[in-house]
């Protein structure tokens, strides 16, 4: 007997103008973890990362660590006491998918831990880079919503950026 689908569409958001910011609000609590995945088309530009915030905390309640290869070169780095966690290229977003896992995110009694990789590889670009990133959530509150946005850039996500969130249903 086959399985049933695991990961559940929960919601998508597929741009037609610009924005700031991108938020999944009212999300149920009837899985075990949630999977975001952000795709960017080659019209975004170029513009450090993204973040993710939960339940519009704003607090110092987040760090993010991070590794990063990109032209063979590999940096990390480590943010505490952050006011996001730090999700999405380093460099540019541009023909870029950032897939992040939201584990226990209904549990209300342990910290939220993610895990995100995400890469970018312009053709017309000299620039490759992949980058993978754990992050925490100081907080046992259970996820009802997600807000992502542009960090460290003026600019805003472009008409055709995707942003879909799916629930994985338990086995």
């Amino acid at each position: 007997m086959a399985a049933g689908a695991t990961y559940e569409p929960i919601a998508t958001n597929t741009l037609t103008g610009t924005t700031s910011s991108v938020t999944f609000s009212s999300i149920p609590g009837t899985y075990t973890d949630l999977i975001l995945v952000q795709t960017f088309p080659d019209g975004q530009t170029t513009g450090p990362y993204t973040s993710i915030q939960f339940n519009s905390d704003t607090g110092s309640n987040y760090s993010t660590t991070f590794l990063t290869g990109y032209n063979g070169t590999v940096d990390s780095n480590r943010t505490t006491n952050a006011t996001y966690i730090r999700m999405g290229s380093s460099s540019y977003l541009a023909n870029a998918i950032c897939i992040t896992h939201i584990m226990n995110y209904s549990n209300t009694t342990t910290y939220k831990t993610v895990v995100g990789r995400n890469n970018f590889g312009q053709p017309s670009s000299t620039m490759k880079e992949t980058q993978a990133q754990v992050g925490m959530w100081r907080s046992t509150s259970a996820i009802t919503s997600i807000t992502i946005s542009r960090v460290l850039s003026s600019t805003d996500f472009v008409s055709g950026c995707t942003f879909t969130l799916y629930g994985i249903a338990a086995a």
